[in-house]
């Protein structure tokens, strides 16, 4: 399998070309069995129930997400003879927390022997920890195409305040039904096209660190993302008038998005930076009252937007590796400084950041060295890389195309928050993204200052 190859490849064949061997060395496989995105797909539940010998699901909802495609769920169910118990989350919205898992699983019927979820985000990222656990078949009913995880992996989840991925189930099954798809908020599909920006950076970001730090990458998973990307991006403007073509071509691009994840093994193709703007605000909001959040494809858009304009400022300002100039500057950072910082901005959830590094020691002097050897030597392909970029105006005009928001100040953050942001992204995972490269090389201030400090 080669990388023109998968570009070329529907969502069909890509599963059923199931489990190969890739030219990166590792076998990949597409983690999900079966994916029906049709107008009344919901009909196919027996049918999923039966392949998999399944009497009697467990159905998984939260308030909203059950009144757009609950009832329909039930009745298909009732009419052909299945039993179900269900749990519909009493509050909303459900936060991602491990009190939402714990809640889940207080109310799970054991006599149940399937999973079905009706929902997207965090139903579907609860649903999946609860298959894990018990080890049943899980399908997911999507009601919007607003996220790239039905089918990774992983959980994005809130544990003790730090927004991190944890290992879960990946759906057996994916049903979109269009009926139900088309009719979603408009403010989630434009989340789903946010949450496939992303990809923008992210594919740039995983390509850095296998240079810098010798992260495995794989041309082939690449090109998958690649192709949801474009896909998505093709559509977008027909979203405004919530046409099933476009509809259907975002919820298929989220789809592949999870099948590179899967590929990987790891986030990596789907999240970097432009993530941790969204990580960041979730945990604010988690950490201190009042604080409002957004859905996350919202905040992953914006975050995209702005790590664009970060690497158009690094790109401007004409920056090469210069050792005394980031020797001064780390040995000028505090850390302890830095930790008080961090809790100051996000909270207790800071608190499992910091014990991340104690691990990591990513500010250690003498890896900061060796690191910037490293970007020294490969200076001329790191800064190709970073020049495949777009122009962040033209992703900005494509994001008001839409009307999707191109400014933080929709959830309440002024430019100094931003830019406080903007310098804790470095922190939230042991990941090598656009930050810790400013960061070795001693100009991450500059950059924060020169992108996020409002003209004069």
């Amino acid at each position: 399998m080669t990388a023109d190859e998968i570009k070329t490849m529907n969502l069909s064949d890509l599963i059923q070309l199931g489990e190969f061997s890739c030219s990166c060395g590792k076998k990949h496989s597409p983690g999900v069995a079966k994916v029906i995105i049709d107008k009344g797909a919901v009909k196919v539940l027996p049918a999923l129930l039966e392949e998999i010998g399944a009497k009697k699901p467990f159905l998984l909802s939260g308030h909203d997400t059950f009144a757009a495609a609950g009832e329909t769920v039930c009745s298909v169910l009732e009419a052909a003879g299945y039993s179900y118990t269900k749990y519909v989350f009493p509050v909303s919205p459900v936060r991602p927390t491990e009190y939402t898992v714990g809640s889940a699983l207080m109310h799970f019927d054991y006599s149940c022997d399937a999973i079905i979820g009706i929902g997207s985000g965090v139903i579907n990222d609860t649903a999946k920890m609860i298959a894990r656990a018990t080890g049943m078949k899980y399908i997911i009913v999507a009601t919007a195409p607003s996220m790239d995880g039905f089918v990774a992996g992983t959980s994005s989840m809130d544990r003790d305040g730090l927004k991190t991925s944890i290992y879960s189930k990946a759906a057996w099954a994916v049903v979109g039904d269009l009926d139900i798809l088309c009719n979603a908020p408009m403010h989630l599909l434009r989340a789903g096209v946010g949450d496939i920006l992303a990809k923008i950076t992210s594919l740039v970001e995983w390509q850095l660190a296998s240079v810098i730090v010798g992260e495995d990458y794989c041309e082939v998973t690449a090109a998958l993302v690649e192709r949801a990307l474009k896909q998505v991006m093709d559509q977008a403007e027909k979203l405004l008038e919530r046409d099933p073509d476009a509809v259907r071509a975002v919820m298929e691009g989220l789809v592949i998005a999870g099948i590179g994840m899967n590929y990987a093994g790891v986030s990596r193709p789907a999240s970097g930076m432009e993530h941790y703007f969204s990580h960041i605000w979730d945990m604010r909001s988690l950490a201190f009252e009042g604080v409002p959040f957004e859905q996350h494809g919202i905040q992953a858009g914006l975050g995209t937007l702005y790590t664009l304009m970060a690497y158009e400022t690094f790109q401007k300002g004409g920056y090469r590796p210069e050792w005394e100039r980031a020797r001064k500057f780390v040995e000028s950072f505090s850390l302890e400084d830095w930790n008080r910082k961090l809790l100051a901005f996000i909270g207790p959830g800071a608190e499992a950041m910091i014990e991340g590094e104690n691990r990591e020691h990513k500010y250690d002097v003498a890896k900061h060295k060796a690191r910037f050897g490293v970007i020294e030597k490969n200076w001329d392909r790191i800064v190709e890389i970073i020049r495949t970029l777009p122009p962040s105006g033209e992703i900005r005009a494509l994001m008001e195309s839409i009307g999707f928001p191109t400014s933080a100040s929709i959830i309440g953050y002024d430019d100094e928050q931003v830019k406080t942001t903007f310098t804790m992204t470095k922190d939230i995972r042991d990941k090598y993204v656009g930050t810790r490269l400013f960061w070795d090389l001693g100009i991450l201030d500059e950059i924060a200052d020169r992108t996020f400090t409002p003209k004069r």
